[in-house]
């Protein structure tokens, strides 16, 4: 039972990027419909924030330790870069490119969270070993492989009928005075912005993780954190009450899963792996969502797929595997390190005792020694 609980994390992340997945294909709805991105994202947080809140006050409530101003400020901080200005930018990048290429960035989220935590220390590169440099060599994959679903399209995989395209589609409405090229240079930036903030976020819940191990309750004030800064940024820039009706039913459902499973469980479940197995191994999934949404969007949604896109799935998961294995063995090392540093110097002692007594009944004494090549002589 035990050897199987170090897959835990592992199945937890393949649940939250499926949920992610799901979560990404009902964005493009609620992008097309014209819904103000800030009000979703209000009415997102809070609903996780309402969610939330009742079970890290029963579920936690024995062991949370005292809420400081330092914990808040961290909290306020990831709410700003883990949920307002990553969930804007993301949504402003679909809104200006398409939602297969939007998730293309998401794979250059672990490189950027392991180049990102080399200098805070909170991870270690050793080329000596051969898991160093499997995470090295991994990361240099999977930024090969995001590269190439960036920048090399390729020939349709799929023939669908319908003149409209999937970028066509998954256009909002309010970018239609915005001409091609200029709205996918403002999507390709903003997409990058939201990667360069979405590695941080990691960083910065791996520091929280330390200092307030609640995952219910760190989730839940960092969800009213989000809610309030959007709510203030959305009344500031658009005062109009009509803005924040939601018109359609569908859109409701849209809301609410994204604030119940989106904002809420899946994050709870990416601050537990942070802690569990650090912020780079969270982030190594990263890549997953694009292929788990192709998945539904190209048999239900007609999404086409590219040959570039197939290319670079295939090398990013196979540098996913490079770096999850240089992981797996560092974690191991790490824990045979940490073993052999709780027994007692008495225990080495002894068994350094032992050791010696065995060579020495092992190695032939030296008069014995001569004569037995004596005679062989």
């Amino acid at each position: 039972m035990k050897s199987f609980a170090k897959w835990y994390p592992v199945i937890a992340m393949i649940g939250i990027d499926m949920a992610f997945a799901i979560s990404n294909i009902l964005l493009k709805k609620i992008v097309n419909d014209g819904v103000d991105r800030l009000v979703f994202i209000t009415y997102r947080q809070s609903i996780s924030a309402l969610f939330l809140s009742p079970l890290a006050f029963f579920l936690e409530r024995g062991n949370r330790p005292k809420l400081t101003l330092s914990i808040l400020c961290h909290l306020f901080v990831s709410a700003i870069l883990g949920a307002s200005v990553t969930q804007y930018l993301f949504l402003l990048g679909i809104e200006y490119t398409s939602a297969t290429f939007s998730c293309a960035f998401l794979n250059m989220v672990p490189v950027f969270t392991f180049l990102m935590a080399l200098p805070f220390r909170l991870e270690t590169v050793n080329v000596k070993y051969g898991s160093g440099r499997a995470k090295v060599v991994g990361a240099l994959v999977c930024l090969g492989g995001a590269i190439l679903l960036t920048f090399y399209k390729g020939v349709p995989m799929f023939h669908f009928p319908g003149p409209e395209s999937s970028v066509a589609r998954s256009a909002g409405p309010r970018v239609e005075h915005v001409e091609g090229d200029q709205r996918w240079v403002i999507g390709s930036v903003a997409l990058f912005a939201g990667t360069l903030c979405w590695s941080s976020w990691f960083l910065i819940q791996s520091n929280i993780g330390k200092k307030y191990p609640c995952q219910y309750s760190s989730t839940a004030i960092m969800a009213i954190f989000s809610a309030i800064q959007s709510a203030i940024l959305s009344s500031s820039i658009d005062r109009e009450l009509s803005i924040w009706i939601l018109k359609r039913k569908s859109d409701i459902f849209v809301v609410l899963y994204a604030g119940i499973v989106g904002s809420g469980l899946c994050f709870v479940g990416m601050s537990w792996c942070v802690k569990k197995r650090g912020p780079v191994f969270t982030a190594a999934f990263s890549p997953l969502v694009q292929i788990l949404a192709a998945m539904f969007d190209v048999p239900v949604l007609h999404e086409q797929l590219h040959l570039g896109s197939l290319l670079g799935s295939v090398i990013v998961i196979f540098g996913l595997y490079i770096l999850l294995w240089g992981k797996d063995i560092e974690m191991q090392q790490k824990q045979d390190k940490e073993q052999l540093q709780e027994i007692p110097q008495e225990k080495k002692d002894q068994l350094e005792e032992e050791f010696q007594l065995v060579k020495i009944s092992v190695e032939p004494e030296p008069a014995l020694a001569n004569t037995c090549s004596t005679r062989s002589v």
